[in-house]
């Protein structure tokens, strides 16, 4: 139990440096953004591809797959975005499409790329929805990013808004016509992840739990985030929109390049711990034929190594 407890306290207190993407720094004056670009991937569902950066004050922190999903009778934002700004700038390119209520806003885990635009859409008195632990982990990480954000954007993040509908298993919302069902999952990716598909489409809104390109951020647990992987290949969907990559990929041949990646970081690494390669050794030599594949590398490869040594020495 000591050592369980002593694991999940180091894992989060490392997790809470991870900005999704560490940060560059860089501070200047703020100014207004104008209406995002959103992209219609498929009727009725409107993405914003963020660009494959880290945070810096020029990006604003739109570094994220961010959107909405429009029906007959309400909007459902799909994450509010990485910072006050960006968030509004999502809002005023979805008045552009429809006047309809915003009356959702799900946060699909606790990263600030994908849930600090949510205090530009509290003035649309939406239901902001998340997973069952996304309170706590807000509770422990919150301040941390919003003052790390305020450091690199040179400007006020926005606040730290909790959700006010939890989702422990499933849920579904109703936008008209239109039914969103919400997966809560185990840890993976982080341990408050959400997934999303679009009963009319399709489509599965899989957040962080699918890169594409970009390399992978290990928040969670290595193996749970293969097993939720593993589980979202059967869903049947045949689109998925990755939290960071194209906008709209195939499903579920898009999972085979992270799969690949997250099963040579479990395999590499148990060897590393069984050979008893010190943690920085590991850091710096498993997953290397990953290398040329994934964009952002060797920003994010050797934290992904530690997190996963610090799970699997306890096997």
């Amino acid at each position: 139990m000591q050592r369980g407890e002593a694991l999940h306290r180091r894992q989060a207190l490392f997790g809470g440096a991870c900005l999704c993407c560490l940060p560059t720094f860089a501070r200047s004056a703020a100014s207004p953004g104008p209406a995002t670009q959103l992209l219609e991937v498929a009727p009725g569902i409107h993405i914003r591809q963020g660009v494959t950066q880290d945070v810096t004050r020029g990006n604003n922190d739109a570094i994220a797959n961010i959107g909405c999903v429009i029906g007959r009778e309400a909007v459902a934002v799909i994450d509010p975005g990485g910072s006050l700004e960006d968030g509004e700038s999502l809002r005023l390119a979805i008045r552009q499409l429809t006047r309809l209520p915003i009356r959702y806003v799900v946060m699909s885990h606790v990263h600030p790329d994908h849930v600090f635009g949510a205090g530009a859409l509290q003035v649309e008195h939406p239901v902001f929805v998340g997973h069952t632990r996304l309170p706590g982990a807000l509770a422990l990480r919150g301040s941390y990013y919003r003052d790390m954000l305020d450091r690199i954007l040179g400007m006020d993040p926005g606040p730290v808004v909790a959700p006010t509908q939890l989702v422990r298993d499933h849920t579904e919302i109703d936008l008209g016509n239109r039914i969103l069902t919400i997966t809560a999952h185990l840890p993976a990716h982080t341990d408050c992840d959400l997934s999303i598909v679009d009963r009319q489409t399709g489509i599965l809104l899989a957040a962080d739990l699918l890169f594409v390109h970009r390399v992978p951020s290990l928040d969670g647990d290595l193996k749970g985030w293969l097993g939720q992987l593993a589980a979202l290949q059967a869903t049947g969907s045949r689109h998925a929109v990755p939290g960071h990559g194209p906008v709209l990929v195939d499903w579920p041949g898009a999972a085979a390049d992270i799969v690949r990646y997250l099963t040579a970081l479990l395999t590499e690494t148990r060897q590393a711990v069984a050979a008893n390669v010190p943690i920085a050794e590991a850091a710096r030599t498993v997953a290397q034929s990953e290398r040329g594949k994934w964009q952002l590398f060797d920003s994010y490869n050797p934290r992904n190594v530690i997190v996963a040594y610090q799970q699997l020495e306890w096997e």
